[in-house]
């Protein structure tokens, strides 16, 4: 799969990064992140290097200090500078502490490719429901489906429901919905009809000392 995401939105780049929105927005305001990898002017986007030093600022808090953590963002950001090339990115914070990112990259790698998956998923056509956000293939607005999962309804009633659709469709169908929520009050869940139903954390270890 070609790499996917030069640049995203703060709500893609959650996702991503596996952070919330506010930490996203906090690595902005507080400067950690090198200027190269964000914009301000409009609205705020991100560059897809920055989802990993995102992921690698918040996964390190418990062993890196935050000047040690933002020397080797800095650091990291200006000597490996694609996105291949961060894989196997090996920077030395002290000289007894050698920093290796390669398990982080390809957590925030699977990410990425799984938010391309999830909008591929998803199309917007005028002739299906007005251009309603659906499942392809299908008239399943993705945001009914994302709402059903965001409230915990067991997969085995959500097959019940949208027996067309498999587990990783559902999945996908949340991943969607958090990188690309929509604006305004949610709207109430939409079930198909005569239908009624009741109502990660991974640690970078690839450090040596």
């Amino acid at each position: 799969m070609e790499l996917a995401f030069e640049t995203l939105t703060t709500n893609e780049a959650a996702v991503v990064a596996g952070v919330s929105v506010d930490d996203v927005n906090r690595t902005i305001d507080r400067r950690i992140l090198p200027e190269r990898l964000y914009g301000t002017t409009t609205v705020r986007t991100l560059k897809r290097d920055a989802c990993l030093w995102i992921a690698f600022w918040f996964e390190t808090s418990e062993w890196l200090t935050p000047n040690a953590r933002q020397r080797v963002i800095l650091e990291g950001s200006s000597r490996c500078p694609s996105w291949p090339e961060l894989r196997s990115c090996k920077l030395q914070e002290s000289r007894t502490i050698e920093v290796g990112i390669r398990d982080l990259w390809d957590e925030v790698d699977g990410r990425l490719k799984e938010l391309q998956n999830a909008q591929q998923m998803v199309e917007e056509n005028p002739e299906i429901l007005s251009g309603t956000p659906v499942i392809r293939g299908t008239r399943i607005p993705v945001y009914d489906v994302a709402n059903l999962i965001e409230e915990k309804t067991p997969m085995g009633e959500l097959k019940e429901l949208y027996p067309r659709l498999s587990e990783e469709q559902f999945r996908l169908a949340s991943l969607y919905a958090k990188a690309r929520p929509l604006r305004g009050r949610p709207k109430r869940r939409s079930l198909p009809e005569a239908s009624r139903i009741s109502v990660s954390k991974k640690h970078l270890r690839e450090a040596s000392i």
